[in-house]
């Protein structure tokens, strides 16, 4: 997940939409790319070949919802969602599906409320199952009477869980990354309780949540959510420009930089459905399903100090060594390589 650690809002100014857990952060936590004045931090070859493989870029309504889709490869091989985590985007999986568009059909989706695609007025987790396999079947990826594997990372993993519980036939198997389903720490539900009191002037489509002067500035404002170092600076630069598109300055000057996703997404969010899976009524899923974790994931840390588990035990697991939460940040080449060689024997 990404986040826009945004300063102290000035005076005359009534919405405040500072991350939580903003101050008191080491500079490579809370502002990862601002050593880089604006600047593309160096990569190596690997990563510029990958994002030169461009997906085919399309839009799928869905729900009377344009949702943005992306794919690589051809038709008729076996398909692959991906799914990205809260405030991402379809990119984020952009330099880790060309790696894997040469046996597989791939798509990667922008949920509602996030990248490109259109925003609602309220987010349900049965209707991101809804528009996943709107993408699913619009990119291709049932061709060949095969049911396509869903991948989802974080927030994106809690909506593959979901729909392999509710929809099982829509799927062939399940792969979650770094995937936690408690929502957020307490102390951050009530630092966002907090702000909502003081809400006055709720950011919409039409009126951002702030807009910076310059590309320099906005990208001086990226950090990851949970907090955590950009493992990789040249992902997290890559992820970080298109998580921003143009916007009207608000003096009327020109135009500047502002984030792509609803910034009031998690209060709009109906969790009741999600809810009520937990616990003793978790249901058994019925696909073949594997958790893809980070070493060192603030996930697992809070699986670790008891939250509630939805995993039952004939989910096998694989870790991802000297990673976070953001494994394609950290570790995107072993992230490849555990998906490539988890595919190939997998599900049987």
């Amino acid at each position: 997940m990404a986040n826009d650690s945004s300063e102290t809002p000035q005076a005359g100014e009534t919405y405040d939409d500072r991350p939580v857990h903003s101050e008191g952060l080491p500079p490579e936590v809370q502002a990862p790319l601002a050593a880089f004045k604006g600047a593309e931090p160096p990569a190596p070859q690997w990563f510029r070949d990958a994002i030169a493989r461009a997906p085919e870029r399309s839009f799928v309504e869905s729900l009377g919802t344009k949702i943005e889709l992306l794919t690589w490869g051809e038709v008729g091989k076996p398909g692959l969602l991906l799914v990205h985590g809260n405030s991402a985007h379809a990119d984020w999986w952009s330099f880790i599906a060309p790696f894997l568009a040469e046996e597989h059909r791939v798509a990667s989706m922008s949920l509602a409320g996030m990248g490109a695609s259109e925003w609602r007025e309220r987010y349900k987790f049965s209707d991101f199952a809804h528009d996943a396999e709107a993408c699913a079947r619009a990119a291709g990826l049932y061709a060949g009477g095969r049911k396509p594997i869903y991948i989802g990372h974080s927030f994106g993993g809690a909506q593959v869980f979901y729909a392999a519980a509710r929809h099982p036939e829509h799927m062939a198997a399940a792969v979650l990354v770094d995937t936690g389903f408690g929502g957020p720490p307490p102390e951050v539900e009530a630092e966002r309780a907090r702000r909502r009191e003081q809400i006055r002037n709720i950011p919409t489509a039409d009126r951002p949540s702030r807009v910076y002067a310059s590309l320099e500035q906005a990208l001086a404002r990226f950090r990851l959510m949970p907090p955590q170092p950009a493992g990789n600076a040249f992902v997290a630069d890559f992820i970080a420009r298109r998580s921003l598109k143009r916007a009207p300055l608000p003096d009327g000057s020109g135009e500047g930089w502002t984030w792509k996703f609803d910034p009031n997404m998690w209060d709009r969010l109906d969790r009741s459905s999600m809810a009520s899976m937990a616990g003793a009524q978790a249901p058994k899923v019925a696909v073949p399903m594997v958790h893809i974790y980070g070493e060192n994931s603030s996930i697992m840390r809070r699986r670790r100090a008891a939250e509630a588990r939805f995993l039952g035990p004939d989910v096998r697991e694989i870790e991802i060594p000297d990673s976070e939460h953001h494994v394609m940040i950290d570790q995107p080449l072993a992230l490849v390589a555990a998906l490539r060689t988890l595919l190939a024997v997998w599900p049987a």
